[in-house]
């Protein structure tokens, strides 16, 4: 390859890069705006009820690479229009709770709410994976002023409790340790370790109330 063929391919890499970049902001912002509105939900209602139903927050924006490769798996030509049309978990946020009852009373405000728009529900706490995943997904749209104007930005919420986001964050790194290809008897042994994971959270459950209750 010649010099001035090597000059311009990294050339169009880096506008590349940077269009990509410029594509992905509004999705930042999204989740900036998100996290602001949560964290006052859990404010508020450590201020009002003196308890506070939300553990922690983990926010991640999709690469490019990723959503490439969605794209990809979708059979759909890799453009930002199909992007922004067809991948709606570019934005992310998990929020994690100590007990399955505050995973749907943050889902209830979350509902009511007139600044989001929830787009799909997708509830893996009552009906689980096969293979024992358990958590609530939700797809919302949230708007974000921009100095051009309002885009309305798609993104993917994920409630868990405590030992739900251990239990995935074990079989995730199972997952890639054996190329996605996990052996039967680990996937029993994942099955039975999400099973004891919801016994220990109604058990957790129920010592909470109890404690409410005596008090």
């Amino acid at each position: 390859m010649k010099l001035a063929e090597v000059k311009d391919t990294r050339k169009f890499e880096m506008e590349n890069r940077e269009i990509w970049r410029r594509f992905l902001l509004p999705y930042k912002f999204a989740l900036d705006e998100l996290k602001t509105k949560i964290n006052i939900m859990a404010e508020e209602a450590k201020y009002l009820n003196d308890y506070n139903p939300i553990e922690h927050i983990q926010t991640r924006i999709k690469n490019v690479e990723s959503i490439k490769a969605k794209l990809e798996r979708k059979n759909i030509v890799s453009t930002l229009p199909h992007a922004k049309e067809s991948i709606f978990d570019i934005a992310g946020m998990r929020i994690v709770c100590s007990f399955v009852t505050d995973i749907y009373d943050i889902f209830t405000q979350l509902s009511n709410r007139k600044d989001i728009k929830i787009i799909e529900v997708k509830d893996y706490i009552r009906s689980p994976k096969p293979n024992g995943y358990q958590s609530l997904h939700l797809i919302i749209k949230i708007p974000v002023t921009l100095s051009h104007g309002i885009e309305n930005i798609y993104a993917e919420i994920q409630l868990r409790t405590l030992a739900m986001d251990f239990w995935a964050s074990l079989e995730h790194k199972i997952y890639y340790k054996y190329d996605k290809k996990i052996p039967s008897y680990l996937e029993k042994e994942l099955l039975t370790a999400a099973q004891t994971a919801k016994l220990m959270d109604e058990k957790m459950m129920r010592i909470h109330e109890e404690v409410k209750r005596l008090n």
